[in-house]
Protein backbone atom coordinates (compact mmCIF):
# COMPACT_ATOMS: atom_id res chain seq x y z
CA UNK A 1 0.00 0.00 0.00
CA UNK A 2 1.04 3.60 -0.01
CA UNK A 3 1.92 5.62 2.59
CA UNK A 4 2.65 9.43 1.65
CA UNK A 5 3.46 8.60 -1.65
CA UNK A 6 5.54 5.81 -0.99
CA UNK A 7 5.04 2.16 -0.96
CA UNK A 8 4.44 -0.05 2.32
CA UNK A 9 4.88 -3.28 1.99
CA UNK A 10 3.85 -5.36 5.39
CA UNK A 11 6.12 -8.48 4.98
CA UNK A 12 6.08 -8.52 8.67
CA UNK A 13 2.56 -10.19 9.39
CA UNK A 14 2.52 -8.94 13.55
CA UNK A 15 2.83 -5.50 12.03
CA UNK A 16 -0.83 -4.07 13.23
CA UNK A 17 -1.83 -0.87 11.95
CA UNK A 18 -3.33 1.34 15.56
CA UNK A 19 -5.84 4.19 14.87
CA UNK A 20 -6.31 6.71 17.77
CA UNK A 21 -8.99 9.26 18.19
CA UNK A 22 -7.89 12.28 20.33
CA UNK A 23 -8.70 15.43 22.72
CA UNK A 24 -6.60 17.99 23.61
CA UNK A 25 -6.08 21.64 24.49
CA UNK A 26 -3.73 22.83 22.17
CA UNK A 27 -2.95 26.36 24.32
CA UNK A 28 0.57 24.94 25.40
CA UNK A 29 1.53 23.58 21.83
CA UNK A 30 2.81 25.16 18.95
CA UNK A 31 0.04 22.95 17.33
CA UNK A 32 -0.60 19.35 15.64
CA UNK A 33 2.80 18.77 13.55
CA UNK A 34 6.34 18.98 14.95
CA UNK A 35 8.44 22.64 15.14
CA UNK A 36 11.38 23.83 15.75
CA UNK A 37 10.06 26.46 18.14
CA UNK A 38 8.09 24.82 20.66
CA UNK A 39 6.83 21.25 21.81
CA UNK A 40 3.78 20.17 19.05
CA UNK A 41 0.98 17.36 19.94
CA UNK A 42 2.35 14.95 17.42
CA UNK A 43 5.69 14.77 19.19
CA UNK A 44 4.13 14.87 22.73
CA UNK A 45 2.25 11.63 21.34
CA UNK A 46 4.84 10.03 19.40
CA UNK A 47 6.64 9.83 22.56
CA UNK A 48 4.25 8.61 24.62
CA UNK A 49 3.98 5.75 21.72
CA UNK A 50 7.80 4.90 21.89
CA UNK A 51 7.85 4.47 25.30
CA UNK A 52 4.65 2.24 25.80
CA UNK A 53 6.14 -0.35 22.76
CA UNK A 54 10.33 0.31 22.89
CA UNK A 55 10.07 1.46 19.10
CA UNK A 56 9.85 4.75 17.37
CA UNK A 57 6.36 5.51 14.90
CA UNK A 58 5.98 7.96 12.90
CA UNK A 59 2.11 9.63 13.22
CA UNK A 60 -0.65 10.09 10.07
CA UNK A 61 -3.25 12.76 11.16
CA UNK A 62 -6.89 14.14 9.91
CA UNK A 63 -6.05 17.42 10.15
CA UNK A 64 -3.01 19.50 11.34
CA UNK A 65 -4.48 22.05 13.74
CA UNK A 66 -2.43 25.20 14.53
CA UNK A 67 -0.72 26.54 17.59
CA UNK A 68 -3.68 26.95 19.92
CA UNK A 69 -6.34 25.28 18.18
CA UNK A 70 -8.29 22.76 20.26
CA UNK A 71 -9.44 19.05 19.53
CA UNK A 72 -12.26 16.84 20.40
CA UNK A 73 -11.98 14.13 18.19
CA UNK A 74 -8.50 13.94 16.26
CA UNK A 75 -7.69 10.92 14.82
CA UNK A 76 -3.86 9.44 14.13
CA UNK A 77 -2.69 6.48 13.03
CA UNK A 78 0.47 4.61 13.57
CA UNK A 79 1.82 1.14 12.64
CA UNK A 80 3.44 -1.31 14.95
CA UNK A 81 4.52 -4.84 15.54
CA UNK A 82 4.55 -4.68 19.65
CA UNK A 83 2.69 -7.70 21.08
CA UNK A 84 1.04 -5.15 23.53
CA UNK A 85 -2.97 -6.69 23.85
CA UNK A 86 -5.18 -3.80 21.92
CA UNK A 87 -7.04 -3.41 24.90
CA UNK A 88 -4.16 -2.27 26.59
CA UNK A 89 -3.38 0.71 24.47
CA UNK A 90 -5.52 3.82 25.50
CA UNK A 91 -4.38 3.31 29.04
CA UNK A 92 -1.15 3.03 28.20
CA UNK A 93 -0.60 5.55 26.03
CA UNK A 94 -2.48 7.73 28.43
CA UNK A 95 0.08 6.47 31.34
CA UNK A 96 2.95 8.59 29.26
CA UNK A 97 0.84 11.71 28.17
CA UNK A 98 0.51 15.21 29.91
CA UNK A 99 -3.51 15.96 31.38
CA UNK A 100 -3.99 18.27 28.50
CA UNK A 101 -3.78 15.66 25.93
CA UNK A 102 -6.44 12.62 25.98
CA UNK A 103 -6.41 9.40 24.03
CA UNK A 104 -10.42 8.77 23.74
CA UNK A 105 -9.94 5.61 21.87
CA UNK A 106 -7.40 3.01 20.34
CA UNK A 107 -8.36 0.70 18.06
CA UNK A 108 -7.13 -1.84 15.87
CA UNK A 109 -7.59 -0.61 11.87
CA UNK A 110 -7.35 -2.03 8.25
CA UNK A 111 -3.79 -1.82 7.20
CA UNK A 112 -5.14 0.36 4.32
CA UNK A 113 -6.60 2.93 6.89
CA UNK A 114 -4.82 6.41 6.55
CA UNK A 115 -6.15 9.24 9.23
CA UNK A 116 -5.20 11.56 6.39
CA UNK A 117 -6.51 10.14 3.20
CA UNK A 118 -8.95 7.97 4.55
CA UNK A 119 -10.95 10.95 6.04
CA UNK A 120 -14.30 11.79 4.07
CA UNK A 121 -15.98 15.20 5.90
CA UNK A 122 -14.05 16.89 8.80
CA UNK A 123 -16.49 19.00 11.29
CA UNK A 124 -15.12 22.25 13.11
CA UNK A 125 -16.99 24.33 15.40
CA UNK A 126 -15.54 28.10 16.64
CA UNK A 127 -16.58 29.69 19.70
CA UNK A 128 -16.92 33.29 20.20
CA UNK A 129 -17.76 34.47 23.42
CA UNK A 130 -20.19 37.55 23.03
CA UNK A 131 -20.60 39.59 26.11
CA UNK A 132 -18.79 42.91 27.09
CA UNK A 133 -17.07 41.55 29.99
CA UNK A 134 -14.64 38.95 29.41
CA UNK A 135 -14.88 35.46 31.40
CA UNK A 136 -11.19 34.91 32.81
CA UNK A 137 -12.48 30.88 32.58
CA UNK A 138 -12.91 31.01 29.15
CA UNK A 139 -10.39 32.96 27.52
CA UNK A 140 -8.16 30.11 26.16
CA UNK A 141 -11.16 28.50 25.01
CA UNK A 142 -13.39 30.85 23.05
CA UNK A 143 -12.38 34.45 21.24
CA UNK A 144 -14.07 37.14 23.50
CA UNK A 145 -15.41 39.40 21.20
CA UNK A 146 -17.40 42.53 22.94
CA UNK A 147 -19.80 44.37 20.35
CA UNK A 148 -22.77 43.17 19.25
CA UNK A 149 -23.38 40.91 17.04
CA UNK A 150 -26.66 39.61 14.58
CA UNK A 151 -26.18 36.14 15.16
CA UNK A 152 -29.20 35.61 12.54
CA UNK A 153 -27.51 37.23 9.77
CA UNK A 154 -24.01 35.99 10.00
CA UNK A 155 -26.18 32.38 9.93
CA UNK A 156 -28.18 33.16 6.84
CA UNK A 157 -25.03 34.63 5.48
CA UNK A 158 -22.92 31.60 5.93
CA UNK A 159 -25.31 29.52 4.13
CA UNK A 160 -23.70 31.25 0.95
CA UNK A 161 -20.96 28.53 1.89
CA UNK A 162 -22.90 25.23 1.07
CA UNK A 163 -21.63 23.58 -1.83
CA UNK A 164 -18.52 23.00 -4.05
CA UNK A 165 -16.74 26.32 -4.07
CA UNK A 166 -12.78 27.41 -4.70
CA UNK A 167 -12.44 29.09 -1.03
CA UNK A 168 -9.09 30.95 -2.02
CA UNK A 169 -10.50 33.67 -0.25
CA UNK A 170 -10.73 32.37 3.26
CA UNK A 171 -7.21 30.72 2.60
CA UNK A 172 -4.24 31.94 4.21
CA UNK A 173 -0.71 31.98 1.93
CA UNK A 174 -2.22 30.51 -1.41
CA UNK A 175 -2.04 28.14 -2.76
CA UNK A 176 -0.75 25.37 0.19
CA UNK A 177 -2.97 22.96 -1.51
CA UNK A 178 -2.99 21.56 -5.30
CA UNK A 179 -6.63 22.52 -5.28
CA UNK A 180 -8.22 25.07 -3.19
CA UNK A 181 -11.91 23.55 -4.15
CA UNK A 182 -13.98 21.86 -1.55
CA UNK A 183 -17.14 21.09 -0.85
CA UNK A 184 -19.53 22.28 2.28
CA UNK A 185 -21.86 19.82 3.60
CA UNK A 186 -23.11 21.95 6.68
CA UNK A 187 -23.12 24.91 8.04
CA UNK A 188 -24.63 26.96 10.88
CA UNK A 189 -24.07 29.80 13.33
CA UNK A 190 -26.05 29.96 16.59
CA UNK A 191 -26.05 31.29 20.13
CA UNK A 192 -26.35 29.36 23.35
CA UNK A 193 -25.58 30.28 26.99
CA UNK A 194 -24.72 26.71 27.68
CA UNK A 195 -21.16 25.31 26.59
CA UNK A 196 -21.92 22.73 24.03
CA UNK A 197 -18.58 22.83 22.60
CA UNK A 198 -17.45 18.90 23.97
CA UNK A 199 -21.06 17.55 21.77
CA UNK A 200 -19.03 16.13 18.74
CA UNK A 201 -22.90 14.74 17.26
CA UNK A 202 -24.33 16.07 14.09
CA UNK A 203 -24.63 19.64 13.77
CA UNK A 204 -28.29 19.87 13.34
CA UNK A 205 -28.57 18.22 16.54
CA UNK A 206 -26.12 20.55 18.28
CA UNK A 207 -28.70 23.09 17.10
CA UNK A 208 -31.82 21.00 17.79
CA UNK A 209 -30.48 20.35 21.60
CA UNK A 210 -29.25 23.36 22.12
CA UNK A 211 -32.69 25.42 20.98
CA UNK A 212 -35.26 22.96 22.90
CA UNK A 213 -32.77 22.32 26.12
CA UNK A 214 -32.28 26.08 27.05
CA UNK A 215 -35.28 28.81 27.96
CA UNK A 216 -36.94 30.94 25.71
CA UNK A 217 -34.15 33.60 27.84
CA UNK A 218 -31.82 31.50 26.87
CA UNK A 219 -31.99 31.66 23.25
CA UNK A 220 -32.71 35.43 23.31
CA UNK A 221 -29.79 37.65 21.73
CA UNK A 222 -28.44 38.22 24.75
CA UNK A 223 -27.00 34.53 25.49
CA UNK A 224 -23.21 35.00 25.73
CA UNK A 225 -21.82 32.14 23.19
CA UNK A 226 -22.09 31.87 19.79
CA UNK A 227 -21.29 28.76 17.79
CA UNK A 228 -20.35 28.11 14.01
CA UNK A 229 -20.31 24.34 12.84
CA UNK A 230 -18.68 23.73 9.48
CA UNK A 231 -18.77 20.28 8.13
CA UNK A 232 -16.60 19.98 4.71
CA UNK A 233 -14.66 17.53 2.35
CA UNK A 234 -11.30 19.23 3.41
CA UNK A 235 -10.19 23.05 4.45
CA UNK A 236 -7.58 24.84 3.76
CA UNK A 237 -5.15 26.48 5.56
CA UNK A 238 -6.91 29.24 8.06
CA UNK A 239 -9.65 29.17 6.23
CA UNK A 240 -12.56 28.52 9.15
CA UNK A 241 -10.90 31.23 10.69
CA UNK A 242 -11.15 33.39 7.85
CA UNK A 243 -15.02 32.59 7.65
CA UNK A 244 -14.79 33.58 11.09
CA UNK A 245 -13.17 37.03 10.48
CA UNK A 246 -15.93 37.68 7.81
CA UNK A 247 -18.90 36.49 8.91
CA UNK A 248 -17.98 38.91 12.18
CA UNK A 249 -18.24 41.61 9.54
CA UNK A 250 -21.73 40.29 8.89
CA UNK A 251 -22.94 40.09 12.69
CA UNK A 252 -21.40 43.99 12.84
CA UNK A 253 -24.35 45.10 9.56
CA UNK A 254 -21.36 46.06 7.73
CA UNK A 255 -21.60 43.03 5.65
CA UNK A 256 -24.38 40.57 4.13
CA UNK A 257 -24.76 37.29 2.18
CA UNK A 258 -24.32 39.04 -0.90
CA UNK A 259 -20.98 39.97 -0.05
CA UNK A 260 -20.15 36.71 1.13
CA UNK A 261 -21.03 35.71 -2.34
CA UNK A 262 -19.13 38.42 -3.56
CA UNK A 263 -16.15 37.69 -1.96
CA UNK A 264 -15.69 34.03 -2.77
CA UNK A 265 -16.70 35.14 -6.30
CA UNK A 266 -13.97 37.12 -5.93
CA UNK A 267 -11.09 34.19 -5.00
CA UNK A 268 -8.62 37.14 -3.24
CA UNK A 269 -8.33 36.85 0.03
CA UNK A 270 -7.90 40.25 0.68
CA UNK A 271 -11.40 41.00 -0.07
CA UNK A 272 -12.38 38.80 2.98
CA UNK A 273 -12.34 39.38 6.78
CA UNK A 274 -9.41 39.19 9.22
CA UNK A 275 -8.27 35.80 11.07
CA UNK A 276 -9.65 34.77 13.57
CA UNK A 277 -7.21 33.80 16.73
CA UNK A 278 -6.79 30.27 16.92
CA UNK A 279 -7.86 29.47 20.62
CA UNK A 280 -11.78 29.57 19.65
CA UNK A 281 -11.73 26.60 17.06
CA UNK A 282 -11.55 22.98 17.66
CA UNK A 283 -11.64 20.23 15.73
CA UNK A 284 -14.72 18.48 16.60
CA UNK A 285 -15.11 14.82 14.55
CA UNK A 286 -13.54 13.27 11.13
CA UNK A 287 -15.98 11.20 9.37
CA UNK A 288 -14.30 7.92 7.73
CA UNK A 289 -16.19 5.08 5.53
Amino acid sequence: MKRNGKEHCHNDSSMKNIRLTIAYDGTNYVGWQMQPNGVSIQSVVERAIEELTGSHARLLVAGRTDSGVHAIGQVANFETNSDIPIDAYRDGLQHHLPRDIVIHDAREVDPNFHATHSAKRKRYRYVIHNRRVPNPLVRNYAWHYRGKLDTDSMNEAAQVLLGTHDFRSFESHFPNKATSVRTVFEVAVYRTSGWPVWNNERLESDKRESIESHSVSEQASDAEFICFDIVADGFLYNMVRAIIGTLIQVGRREWDADNVRRIIDAQDRSQAGETAPPHGLYLVHVDYE
